[in-house]
């Protein structure tokens, strides 16, 4: 077959005329996402399934919502670590403050206790030097006259005396002088014994016994318990005496005739006569 050229002179569309017929097939697409978009309801209506890639506007908001979820999500997960690591370190801290706390406490106590250990041994120390106090007090001795001296000694001889000797020393003092048991013990004769006068017999813890004669007046009696250096009489000048003075025995027995030297046996005892 045979064609035939129309005839006339044809030119391409002008730029005008292609940007119009652009715009025009853009107006249409347009047309055609909008009616297909505002269909979908329709369709899905109807049962039928719309394809996601018909539209490219539907590909779009979905992809959208992903990514705003993912941001939200790791967002959430981001601030759960800060609140997790604020916890912990607030945790940390507060052990640190309990520690130190309990530290704290534990040094109190050592130290209280070791001040009431200190106070319990220092109360015990003075009680031990109280105890040896007593002791050495009990146990000490002393002269029978304060600031005295022995006028006639130990077995002296003179016809004064029944045995022709002297059985004891002679102390020093007038009438109504203070006497003194030289040691702590017990009152085993208070009162009148012939020569002696009026005379006291005491008995020592160590077994010894001492006498004190010519006395003016007694301040004990038989049975009480007397400590060193307690006044137990004044010194006088009753019985068997030619003037006022005290006369001193140490003896192994309450009875007359067990005399033993009364110096040494004073100064055994640290007495210095």
């Amino acid at each position: 077959m045979a064609f035939i050229r129309a005839t006339g002179k044809h030119r391409r569309p002008t730029r005008v005329h292609r940007g119009s017929a652009n715009a025009a097939g853009i107006a249409g697409l347009a047309a055609v996402g909008v009616v297909g978009s505002l269909a979908s309801p329709a369709l899905a209506a109807t049962g039928e399934k719309a394809d996601v890639h018909e539209t490219g506007l539907t590909q779009a908001i979905d992809m959208g919502g992903s990514l705003a979820q993912h941001v939200s999500d790791q967002a959430g997960e981001q601030q759960a670590a800060a609140e997790q690591a604020k916890a912990e370190a607030a945790a940390k801290k507060k052990a640190a403050e309990a520690k130190a706390e309990a530290k704290k406490r534990a040094e109190e106590a050592r130290k209280k206790a070791a001040e009431k250990a200190k106070k319990e041994r220092e109360a015990k120390e003075r009680a031990e030097r109280a105890a040896e106090a007593k002791r050495a007090k009990l146990n000490a001795f002393v002269s029978p006259i304060a600031g005295s001296y022995v006028s006639t000694g130990y077995q002296a001889s003179s016809g004064l005396w029944s045995s022709g000797s002297h059985t004891g020393i002679d102390f020093h003092a007038g009438i109504g002088t203070s006497v003194r048991s030289v040691a702590a013990g017990e009152v085993v004769e208070a009162g009148n014994g012939g020569a002696y006068g009026n005379n006291v017999v005491i008995k020592h813890n160590d077994g010894t016994y001492t006498q004190y004669g010519h006395l003016s007046s007694i301040e004990v009696s038989v049975g009480q318990s007397v400590t060193s250096g307690q006044e137990i009489a004044l010194s006088g000048n009753t019985g068997n005496t030619t003037g006022p003075h005290l006369h001193f025995e140490a003896r192994t027995g309450a009875d007359y005739g067990s005399d033993i030297d009364p110096v040494s046996y004073l100064r055994q005892h640290g007495v210095n006569v």
